[in-house]
């Protein structure tokens, strides 16, 4: 096959971003439904902001705190997007990269973020949520990952101005 259709980072970034924010609202759900099977006690947005940032969930009204904690597991999930939409195209491409860089992100979350914030999500061993995570974080990663690709009829090749045989779907 062709080369992959170009994309300017004008384009690739927001795309991320967005593509980051819709992992973490999959994540969200995922979580919840963990909380509700009781596998995690509560989900690692909410940790950080309780345990790092208490004064900063404070000043916030109790009725509009989970709305808090999703906007910033949202933002978190996009700027992660943005940064992986920075990944050179021929690594994005791999069906691979985007489950793997997920579940980088989680390390980072369990071998620094939570450390260093001293939260007690790193001091205790819970296998069963540590998977449970895991696993949300591979969710993300697919989520974010490069779509497959299509082949790209001549017509519409033309019609692109490029060269390009191949476009996300």
């Amino acid at each position: 096959m062709g080369t992959l259709h170009k994309d300017p980072i004008r384009r690739r970034v927001p795309r991320g971003l967005g593509r980051g924010m819709v992992g973490a609202m999959a994540m969200s759900g995922a979580r919840q439904l963990l909380v509700g099977l009781g596998l995690i006690d509560r989900t690692p947005p909410e940790a950080v902001l309780a345990e790092g940032a208490p004064s900063l969930l404070r000043s916030v009204p109790e009725n509009r705190r989970t709305a808090l904690v999703e906007l910033a597991h949202w933002g978190y999930g996009g700027t992660a997007g943005a940064v992986y939409s920075l990944l050179p195209a021929r690594l994005r491409s791999h069906s691979a990269t985007g489950p793997v860089y997920g579940i980088l992100v989680w390390a980072a979350f369990e071998l620094g973020v939570a450390p260093a914030l001293g939260l007690a999500h790193a001091h205790r061993s819970r296998p069963a949520e540590r998977v449970a995570l895991f696993c949300d974080h591979l969710l993300y990663g697919v989520v974010l990952g490069d779509p497959p690709k299509r082949p790209v009829p001549a017509h519409e090749e033309e019609e692109g101005g490029g060269s390009a045989t191949e476009r996300p779907v």
